[in-house]
């Protein structure tokens, strides 16, 4: 019995070195991932986090034709194609009559052709394929350094503007009142947001990167109440879907970026109906 337990459980990553990594990488994916993504939730702000996920792409293509299958190289070209449409549709939105989240789908379907195009006449259907997809298992000890370096710049940030970023978020008129710069912290925020989609990307490619924030941080929501627990439920439940994610990959033979989200798809879905707060089974129970 302890042996199969073994044999199914712990021994792939014993094993198989690209294992390990991919694991380790889920691992810093969740500490960085999860607090952004229940911020994300509390701002009302997923379907944003959703436009700068695919607006990293042309900025991830252009890296990928000029230094191939190099997480750094296309990892600062998401990067700056995230914050330039962040910039833009932040500014159109205070210049226009256009509200914030219809100026970002603007950019960000724009920004996913662009980029769709380049790595299609560029490259080949393979590319495309990566690009859009990713894979979590070819992470290198490069790639690994960065996405930990993000988590770790990730919490560091977050512990220095927690405060006033919460202020932000649930009482911005409060926050103007007594003289923060709201603007700077929300665009601080963007920022965080930016670089972890950036560190997602590698592992679950554009179309998918926000699983990893989001899917976590809405299960959580339906778990905990407190802004820190929220935050470490978060967290958990990401490393929990990136490593069954990955046994489910090995064992089954599945991508292993669509199975990590699809194991925090069906933890979703489970919360859905017996979280502890607002789930389908708490409100029959007070109805």
């Amino acid at each position: 019995m302890l042996e199969n337990f073994h044999d199914f459980f712990i021994a792939p990553f014993s094993d198989y070195l690209f294992l390990r990594r991919a694991l380790v990488a889920c691992l810093s994916l969740s500490l960085g991932c999860g607090p952004v993504g229940v911020l994300l939730v509390l701002r009302r702000m997923s379907l944003m986090g959703d436009a700068l996920a695919h607006a990293i792409l042309p900025g991830a293509a252009l890296g990928f034709l000029i230094g191939g299958l190099s997480l750094p190289a296309m990892g600062l070209g998401g990067f700056i194609a995230g914050l330039l449409v962040a910039t833009m549709g932040g500014a159109m939105s205070r210049m226009t009559i256009l509200n914030e989240d219809a100026s970002f789908a603007g950019f960000y379907l724009i920004s996913l052709a662009v980029g769709v195009l380049i790595v299609s006449t560029q490259g080949s259907q393979v590319d495309l394929m990566h690009v859009l997809f990713g894979t979590i298992l070819a992470v290198d000890t490069l790639s690994l350094i960065l996405v930990a370096m993000i988590a770790t710049l990730t919490l560091i940030a977050l512990a220095m503007i927690y405060r006033p970023l919460l202020l932000e978020c649930f009482d911005p008129g409060f926050l103007r009142s007594v003289g923060g710069r709201g603007g700077v912290y929300h665009f601080s925020f963007l920022i965080l947001v930016a670089l972890n989609l950036v560190a997602a990307f590698q592992a679950l490619g554009t179309l998918m990167a926000l699983g990893m924030m989001m899917l976590p941080a809405v299960s959580a929501r339906l778990w905990a109440r407190h802004v820190w627990s929220l935050f470490a439920a978060s967290s958990i439940f990401a490393l929990v879907s990136g490593y069954f994610g990955l046994l489910l990959s090995y064992h089954v033979g599945w991508p292993s970026g669509p199975s990590i989200i699809f194991i925090a798809g069906l933890i979703y879905i489970f919360l859905l109906v017996f979280g502890k707060f607002g789930s389908l089974q708490q409100k029959r129970i007070y109805a």
